[in-house]
């Protein structure tokens, strides 16, 4: 027991850069509590106490604004971001290490009994305001675009947006962002460009670290062939990107003029 509690709060630290500590996340995060208060319902639930545990589901709402169905099945280091507005379903089922933001909803389109909520796949992100309905199966690692309205099943590792939602994209692949990583800390580069939405600048840079990892290959394959052929090549180093503070600051009172040319020059003013 004591085990899981500790391992629920080091997934919200791990989550939230806003909480300072273990005693922060007890005290002070409806997600966290909303959680404790459904592992009770959900097992009263199961010992088919079920008016009782309707109760504590209710008393939750009251005291959290997040509504959890005791019969809905929540995995491991499960987060719920602020929370405000989070319904979840009676026959949702849910995996491990999956983040909701507020305003979420797990919902039905059906009232026919029976599987009739989403079910979600580990490492699954819903944005706020997202609506997943009816018996869909979100695969695990896909990213749910905040006020999407997912209808369909979704593939592992696709981004959706849109009402209705549509994929846009899929996650890349662990070894593809720690290659580029490598890369852009080789040249000196802040590899900002891995984020989880589509975005054109993030995609430009993607291609630019890929295009510069092909190149360094195939250099290294050229100089290896090179040295089989007995010739020698002096060994450098990739110089790490620095901005001049002063060459900057110099340059701030420069004004660009055409010569007439096509070309551009550099006048300063004053």
């Amino acid at each position: 027991m004591l085990q899981r509690l500790r391992e629920d709060i080091r997934c919200v630290m791990d989550r939230d850069p806003a909480a300072r500590n273990a005693f922060d996340v007890l005290t002070t995060y409806p997600g966290f509590h909303a959680l404790l208060f459904h592992r009770l319902a959900g097992r009263l639930w199961r010992w088919r106490l079920r008016w009782l545990a309707r109760i504590v589901a209710l008393i939750s709402r009251w005291l959290t604004g997040i509504e959890i169905h005791p019969g809905a099945r929540i995995g491991r280091r499960f987060f719920i971001d602020h929370g405000m507005g989070v319904v979840i379903g009676e026959t949702a089922d849910i995996g491990d290490d999956v983040t909701l933001y507020h305003g979420v909803t797990l919902g039905g389109t059906s009232w026919q009994s029976g599987k009739r909520h989403p079910t979600l796949g580990d490492d699954v992100v819903v944005g706020a305001g997202a609506k997943l309905l009816g018996p869909i199966r979100v695969g695990g690692g896909a990213r749910i675009g905040s006020n999407a309205v997912v209808l369909k099943d979704v593939p592992e590792g696709a981004t959706m947006v849109g009402i209705p939602a549509r994929q846009v994209g899929a996650r890349q692949r662990g070894d593809d962002n720690e290659q580029r990583a490598r890369v852009a800390r080789r040249i000196g580069f802040d590899a900002y460009g891995t984020t989880e939405m589509p975005d054109p600048v993030a995609q430009a840079v993607n291609a630019i670290l890929d295009h510069i990892h092909v190149t360094d290959r195939r250099i290294e394959e050229l100089c290896s062939a090179v040295q089989e052929l007995g010739g020698e090549l002096e060994e450098t180093r990739v110089p790490d990107l620095e901005v001049d503070e002063a060459s900057v600051d110099n340059g701030a009172g420069e004004n660009r003029r055409d010569d007439g040319d096509g070309n551009r020059r550099a006048s300063r003013s004053g």
